[in-house]
């Protein structure tokens, strides 16, 4: 009898801190921009900005001192191709530098006087090409459409000279040994497929750090205005919560840390279904989730970034400190889950780093299964580890709201 009143009034903690918690949630503009709002637009925004994939029509700068058909020719099918506009003609190199330096092209492609001298004298000719680095996407566009128009004029060359008869061996001279390019798990070719399933993942938990962390704070702060006393945030946090749940007893800690994690979960479990299975779709991305998979494995996501957050939370003494913590952890959190830079690039001490945010495993298996199709055991290491964090992130988060409860009763 005595086991079942004891469950009964831990359940009740439990959602009396829950109901605290909602409350309080849906009452702070901040709490409810970083827990609705930015989940909601913010993947909208990063999809449409990259929903090109591809970057089309970049404009170049055309050197030609060799004023010959072959050039002239060579220029006309460069700007025929989707990805480069021949958008200047200059009389030297160094105009063509000037316009690079003023960002009104992002490349030159100069002829030499002789190029089409050394043609006709069936020797090698040259043609160079100076991209703007700064810009790797433009590099990329200009160097593989250069690339390919000398292919194709090369071919045409070695037909013309190899005086064959039919089309079987014209095709056999220009390319003896034939092959398929075949691009794998991100059939466009694009930026976006390629980057936003990451930065779904890492906003998920940067906006659950920045929605927890400023509920901690502001309770704090609401505190110290109400008494005028200079008492730890989190101390008041607490005695506010072990009051909304009736009693300061050594369960009452974790009753309201579980009661708090309830909401945040009901909450993200919405926001993370949207941002993973809708989002995506919306703007036509590469996704080959299966359902059921994709629900167990953002199950101990979602946990270990609520825990996490809950103990990063307990350092946070100011609305504005969890601001720029996220902000300046944002992008090196990315770079180093391994889906901007390969991980095996990535240092020691950089990769043993990673393992300390839910965001590296949730990146890694949510791309490949997203990106890849590939299923829950396909990903098993990403999803013990998560597993792990949550594990080990609910322990810490409940040893740092005990002792800030026992703080208080040493206060009191």
């Amino acid at each position: 009898m005595t086991f079942a009143k004891d469950i009964k009034r831990w359940l009740c903690g439990v959602s009396n801190a829950w109901a605290d918690e909602v409350r309080s949630t849906f009452k702070d503009e901040g709490v409810l921009i970083f827990f609705i709002l930015v989940p909601l637009l913010y993947p909208l925004l990063y999809s449409w900005i990259y929903t090109n994939e591809v970057v089309r029509e970049v404009p170049v700068a055309v050197v030609d001192m060799s004023h010959s058909a072959a050039s002239r020719e060579f220029a006309r099918r460069l700007d025929a191709s989707p990805d480069v506009r021949v958008a200047y003609h200059c009389n030297n190199l160094a105009e063509g530098k000037d316009l690079v330096g003023r960002q009104e092209a992002f490349g030159v492609l100069y002829f030499p006087a002789d190029f089409q001298t050394d043609l006709a004298r069936m020797q090698q000719s040259r043609v160079s090409v100076f991209c703007d680095m700064g810009f790797m996407l433009y590099y990329k566009a200009i160097y593989q459409s250069v690339t390919a128009v000398a292919g194709d004029m090369n071919a045409a060359i070695q037909i013309e000279r190899a005086g064959n008869w039919t089309a079987r061996e014209d095709e056999i001279t220009t390319k003896p040994l034939d092959f398929d390019e075949v691009q794998i798990f991100n059939s466009t070719g694009g930026y976006g497929n390629f980057i936003i399933p990451g930065v779904l993942m890492l906003i998920i938990q940067q906006t659950l750090l920045l929605g927890v962390g400023m509920s901690a704070a502001t309770a704090r702060e609401r505190f110290l205005k109400r008494t005028g006393k200079q008492t730890d945030g989190q101390t008041s946090f607490l005695k506010q919560a072990n009051g909304s749940a009736g009693k300061q007893d050594e369960g009452s800690p974790i009753v309201m840390m579980l009661g708090r994690a309830l909401c945040y979960f009901m909450i993200y479990a919405v926001m993370s279904a949207y941002v993973a299975l809708i989002v995506p779709r919306m703007f036509s991305f590469t996704s080959l989730l299966h359902p059921a998979d994709t629900f167990w494995f953002m199950l101990p996501f979602v946990l270990s970034c609520i825990f996490f957050s809950m103990t990063i939370s307990c350092a946070v003494r100011y609305r504005e400190n969890v601001i720029l913590l996220v902000v300046f952890t944002s992008v090196p959190l990315l770079f180093i889950s391994g889906v901007s830079w390969p991980q095996s690039a990535i240092p020691a001490f950089w990769q043993w780093m990673s393992a300390l945010f839910p965001s590296t495993f949730g990146v890694r298996g949510f791309v490949r299964m997203n990106t890849m199709g590939a299923l829950l055991g396909d990903v098993c290491v990403e999803y013990v580890a998560l597993w792990l964090q949550a594990l080990v992130y609910f322990v810490t988060a409940c040893l740092a709201y005990r002792w800030r409860a026992r703080k208080l009763r040493i206060k009191s």
